[in-house]
């Protein structure tokens, strides 16, 4: 912070005008340092277009976190300078920040009207919590809708931005599919994760997973492009022995070309997984009949990952995968369920016809049922009113 210089005070009477800069000057410098008690506090981000602009924008610092299926609020609010504006003339609009100057429209109100796109019809509505308020609200929250929104507020020529990053409760796993280890490319990968009911994971989420004690030797993409893997016991097959413990990180890849696994992520189940109880052991096609039977279906393995990690599914069985693998949820380790260190086991993709083993099965919600036979029945959404409005997907400077 700058020093100020020494104040000279004429013996003149000091003006209103006067009086209130010198009060404005002294307020920013006697608020520029927190005191002890406001150390570590939750602040308001004050994003300022310029030192006269019409709107100025507040987000919430850091982020929001919910889970699948959950409802969250993106807080933003705004005031006027003046306050006089006419709310009216007010646009508030959301966008998801996809890439760098990639945004995705998710929502746009003026005055009384509003308009919502893509996956998010339906799902976002404003808050509206008094004057002032640009918070929305998503509705049945998709592994899809993790990440960064931005929050822009309009009057007519002025307007102002706050960002806020959406995070969701779940878990990341390492994934390969019966073809082997390292046949992925990016969109392969891609692909893969939301056939196992997931999404490729963020460097943030397999940061944050292998600071929980995820360790796993070989490389995966992640959703930006990039391949890394979490290393919590260094050795020398996976990378050095003397190196230290960490995400490595070998870079963006080629996403058509470059082979390689995937890191997945998946968050609350809207069902649950459970072991069907049989009185013999069934090779694959045994195993999806009998699931159909109990009304339910062969667990998806990011199904399985959900209820080891949130529902504490522990089952110290071997069972079918809908992807054929074989795999069991252990939450508190025993000798003789694979080791010391709690995880799902994962036996490989055995002979489908002549292995046998137990079967792991799903079983949705009941909403969620209902959900799905109401969306089959109905056209296509139709969009509200168009109103003015940019819409451009792309950012240049």
């Amino acid at each position: 912070i700058p020093s100020l210089p020494p104040l000279q005070l004429s013996s003149q009477p000091l003006s209103l005008g006067t009086v209130t800069c010198l009060v404005l000057i002294f307020g920013l410098y006697a608020t520029s340092l927190p005191t002890d008690a406001e150390k570590g506090r939750r602040k308001v981000v004050h994003v300022l277009e310029d030192d006269t602009g019409a709107v100025i924008v507040q987000t919430a610092p850091g982020k929001v976190i919910t889970h699948r299926g959950g409802s969250i609020t993106l807080p933003c609010r705004y005031h006027h300078e003046p306050e006089s504006s006419d709310p009216n003339r007010i646009r508030i609009k959301w966008t998801k920040v996809t890439d760098a100057l990639v945004f995705e429209d998710v929502f746009v109100a003026l005055g009384l009207q509003q308009r919502l796109f893509g996956s998010y019809r339906g799902r976002v509505s404003l808050e509206q919590n008094g004057p002032g308020d640009a918070s929305v609200i998503i509705h049945n929250v998709t592994l899809e809708d993790y990440g960064r929104y931005e929050c822009e507020v309009t009057n007519d020529m002025e307007d102002d931005t706050g960002f806020v990053n959406l995070d969701l409760e779940g878990v990341v796993f390492p994934y390969y599919p019966r073809v082997g280890r390292y046949k992925l490319n990016y969109h392969q990968a891609e692909d893969v994760c939301k056939e196992q009911d997931a999404i490729l994971a963020s460097h943030a989420q397999l940061h944050k997973a292998w600071l929980d004690g995820l360790d796993w030797c070989n490389a995966g993409w992640l959703e930006d492009g990039s391949v890394q893997y979490p290393i919590s016991h260094p050795r020398d097959q996976c990378g050095r022995k003397d190196t230290a413990a960490g995400v490595r990180n070998y870079g963006y890849r080629h996403k058509e070309d470059e082979r390689y696994d995937a890191f997945c992520f998946t968050s609350n189940l809207n069902g649950k997984v459970y072991f069907l109880k049989r009185f013999k052991k069934v090779n694959y096609s045994e195993a999806v009949k009998a699931c159909v039977r109990d009304g339910s279906v062969v667990a998806k393995t990011g199904q399985l990952y959900a209820a080891w990690k949130i529902q504490l599914l522990d089952r110290c069985e071997a069972g079918w995968l809908e992807d054929a693998s074989i795999r069991y949820p252990i939450v508190n380790p025993r000798t003789r369920c694979g080791g010391p260190q709690p995880g799902v086991r994962n036996l490989g993709f055995p002979d489908l016809k002549f292995r046998l083993y137990g079967v792991y099965c799903f079983l949705k919600n009941e909403e969620s049922v209902n959900d799905d036979v109401v969306k089959s029945t109905q056209g296509p959404r139709k969009s509200s009113k168009d109103i003015p409005m940019n819409t451009t997907s792309t950012r240049t400077i």
